[in-house]
């Protein structure tokens, strides 16, 4: 089925811009591993997915993210792109690896100087940049040293966001400490599908707390370098719902939901870990020192929420930990994305009105949203129906929670371009703008302009 036969269910909803108000944030979202290729040019060291990518059958068909969409070296070209597309805001992130190779010690000063060329250049053209601090690309000198699983990343992390607040603090206003913990250390430190591919909750559990602590001290450091910044974090979160109406079901989805939508914005409000619903992190005792408590805190300018799709779980009792499963969206006849992700805009609804419900969280802005299709070429056109219908029913779905009271004040596209997606390669295509990886050619697709006349 292509996107040029087939929408969606649902009518077509009817807004403006200018129904979200005034101060309404309208961007993009990419991430340096994802875009930026270039992986050893200028004194770049390896990250984790460096080193990942290249192991045999980590990633789809063997792809990884040494040229992706070369955005190291087409990075003005793009954002000229972005700025006929009337694209104001332009989320990015830092790399680590490039900025210091050997993970704590010297800067590379020409890292340095690409982000600040970036930066630079995205003021120069009136798009203000939001910078995440880490979108999990960690340097593989660390991770040889434990990674997340070593306290000692607290100290490490630090250095690096005095380091880049230090050198891109006084253009950057607006910042993002994490990209979406429970994903990367999820899938990277208890699944193994992820960089840097650890397994088992020896890894999973003390990882938790060390990314945890690390959210709130590199927020403290953005702040006490620049207090009127705007700082926040984001998290990954789906809208959990039980197979079936009874006990178990229901007790399954509530400790589904605590582990994908409660475990690190709570310590951050001073709620402490869910414990009550997750026995297992009742093992985070072992990693805790005085004064840990204190030090998961932090008063947050802005929560970030990325939401995809909903989920469906049933009680499962072979399931180690959580016994819960969820039911695959395409076992249950539903529409679907190429990530084969449950097309279904009340989640991030849903997702908006939870998040608001913390008396602590002051605003929340969607910082990621979007949709994988398979889009095909035809005629030097990109015609994504369904993508552009995706953004129309997600976006209202976010002007109906504002409308309701929920304090959402920004909405940024996954993705700008297409890109490496991690373990899925290069198939599924998240971008309002085609790529081709073998020519670069980039392609405006239908979406893309769509949303470049929705925000004239």
């Amino acid at each position: 089925m292509s996107d040029i036969d087939s929408t969606e269910p649902g009518e077509s909803p009817s807004f403006k811009k200018e129904d979200f108000g005034e101060d309404f944030r309208w961007g993009v979202s990419t991430a340096a591993y994802q875009i930026e290729g270039s992986h050893e040019a200028d004194g770049k060291g390896p990250s984790i997915w460096d080193i990942f990518s290249k192991k045999k059958g980590k990633v789809y068909n063997g792809h990884n993210g040494n040229i992706t969409c070369d955005f190291y070296q087409r990075y003005e070209h793009d954002l000229h792109l972005m700025k006929t597309l009337n694209i104001p805001n332009f989320r990015f992130s830092l790399s680590w690896s490039r900025i210091i190779p050997t993970g704590k010690g010297d800067s590379n000063p020409a890292g340095v100087d690409f982000y600040n060329r970036l930066i630079d250049k995205c003021l120069e053209l009136g798009i203000e940049p939001w910078v995440t601090l880490y979108h999990w690309d960690l340097p593989y000198v660390l991770e040889q040293k434990g990674g997340w699983t070593n306290r000692e990343i607290i100290d490490w992390f630090k250095e690096y966001v005095v380091l880049c607040v230090e050198k891109f603090g006084d253009r950057v206003k607006n910042w993002m400490v994490l990209n979406e913990p429970l994903v990367f250390l999820g899938a990277g430190y208890f699944l193994g599908v992820h960089a840097p591919g650890k397994k088992g909750l020896k890894n999973f559990i003390p990882a938790i707390h060390h990314a945890a602590l690390c959210q709130a001290e590199g927020a403290r450091i953005i702040k006490a370098h620049y207090p009127n910044s705007l700082v926040g974090t984001t998290f990954s979160c789906s809208l959990i719902e039980p197979f079936k109406q009874n006990r178990k079901d229901r007790l399954a989805a509530e400790r589904i939901d605590a582990l994908v939508n409660r475990l690190f914005v709570e310590p951050a409000l001073g709620l402490g870990y869910p414990v009550n619903e997750l026995k297992f992190l009742k093992r985070l005792r072992k990693y805790k020192l005085p004064g840990d408590e204190e030090m998961l805190k932090f008063d947050f300018d802005f929560i970030g929420i990325q939401n995809y799709t909903r989920e469906i779980v049933r009680h499962s009792w072979i399931i180690p930990y959580i016994k819960a499963r969820n039911i695959k969206a395409e076992k249950r006849q539903v529409p679907l994305t190429a990530m084969k992700w449950e097309f279904y805009p009340n989640s991030i609804y849903n997702m908006l009105k939870k998040f608001n419900a913390y008396s602590g969280i002051k605003q929340i802005i969607v910082t990621e949203n979007g949709a994988a299709y398979e889009d095909i070429v035809e005629h030097g056109e990109v015609k994504d129906i369904r993508r552009i219908n995706y953004l129309k029913q997600y976006m209202a779905a976010v002007l109906k929670a504002k409308k309701e009271g929920a304090n959402v004040n920004g909405y940024f596209v996954w993705s700008f371009t297409d890109n490496f997606e991690w373990a899925e390669g290069f198939r599924p295509r998240f971008g309002l703008v085609h790529v081709n990886f073998t020519t670069q050619e980039r392609i405006i697709k239908d979406s893309g302009k769509w949303f470049r006349d929705f925000l004239k």
